[in-house]
């Protein structure tokens, strides 16, 4: 299978556009997702062009998306939707994490609920409070519910493309700022297989567990430690539930020291969980306190410097495991 050049979005389009064409259940809807082409410009990538009666706009009303969303799933469909900001998905909760996530439980593994809700989370293009925060952490919290958070194209297409053939409910989280991000990705089918990280970089003094943008954060940060001679890995967890544990287990194995990153609060962020994975059953691989860095517990400023002074950078990484590494 051949590789080709595209950036995030595409990516997104094109594994929708695989799967509408492989099912006729698929179908896609959400505000301005027609022929506007969707306000990041995913469907704009022919999605709308090849599949007219199959691209439905919406009204402003995060809970009448999701939960249509819920009852076609119920009834055989498999919609996969757009909340155009995660701040959003909050008014739509009781649809997606009281109903949605629940069914097949409440009907005794008779019901299946074969949904995506695909938003954009996070920070950087100076959009404020109401329209950059990283809510994922609430989402993890809904038993039943999966969320997938992918950081590159590759990651972005073969794991939307399983979060659509899953029987379960999906939270697949875009973040904004990677829209534009290129990178290979293969031509045609692929899976990526939800609850599996990836290890994007092998190191052996610390790992640095991380997720969506920050993944590329701390990449930048491994590039910068490998100056003064440490190794650091990154391991990529791209779906948060079902989370990897082994993986993270078995990168501290190797380096016996954690920095967990992510963009979201500090304070009840998805860090915390896996810190206590790390410390209730890694406790003995540790040699040293487990770190977290992450947002300030604030809302996201509109001003642009402050803005840069609350996301998340390579330099506060890079000052993390010095201080860890002493």
């Amino acid at each position: 299978m051949a590789n080709i050049t595209m950036n995030y979005a595409e990516a997104v389009a094109d594994a929708l556009k695989l799967e509408m064409r492989r099912d006729p259940d698929v179908y896609v809807y959400g505000e301005d997702v027609g022929k506007f082409g969707g306000s990041f410009g995913v469907t704009g990538y022919g999605v709308f062009e090849e599949f007219p009666d199959r691209v439905l706009d919406t009204p402003i009303s995060e809970t009448a998306i999701v939960g249509t969303a819920v009852g076609a799933a119920a009834a055989g469909m498999r919609p996969c939707v757009e909340i155009l900001f995660m701040d959003f998905l909050p008014i739509a909760m009781d649809e997606l994490c009281n109903q949605a996530a629940k069914f097949h439980y409440m009907f005794g593994g008779q019901m299946k609920c074969p949904m995506v809700v695909r938003t954009a989370l996070g920070a950087g293009m100076g959009a404020a409070a109401h329209h950059s925060q990283s809510l994922e952490a609430m989402l993890c919290h809904i038993p039943g519910l999966k969320t997938v958070i992918p950081a590159t194209p590759y990651d972005a297409k073969g794991l939307l493309i399983s979060s659509i053939r899953d029987d379960n409910p999906v939270a697949f989280l875009e973040h904004k700022m990677l829209y534009s991000l290129k990178g290979e990705v293969p031509e045609g089918d692929y899976t990526v297989p939800i609850g599996k990280a990836d290890l994007k970089r092998e190191g052996t003094d610390v790992t640095l567990v991380c997720y969506s943008s920050m993944v590329h954060r701390c990449l930048e940060a491994a590039d910068g430690l490998e100056k003064d001679g440490v190794h650091a890995e990154v391991l990529d967890l791209r779906t948060l539930i079902p989370m990897d544990k082994d993986a993270i287990l078995n990168s501290l194995a190797k380096t016996h020291r954690l920095v967990i990153v992510h963009e979201a609060c500090l304070t009840g962020g998805f860090g915390g969980e896996i810190a206590a994975i790390a410390a209730g059953e890694g406790f003995d691989l540790l040699d040293a306190p487990i770190v977290r860095v992450a947002g300030p517990d604030t809302p996201v400023p509109f001003s642009p410097a402050l803005e840069a002074e609350f996301l998340v950078n390579a330099p506060r990484i890079i000052a993390a495991v010095r201080g860890l590494l002493g």
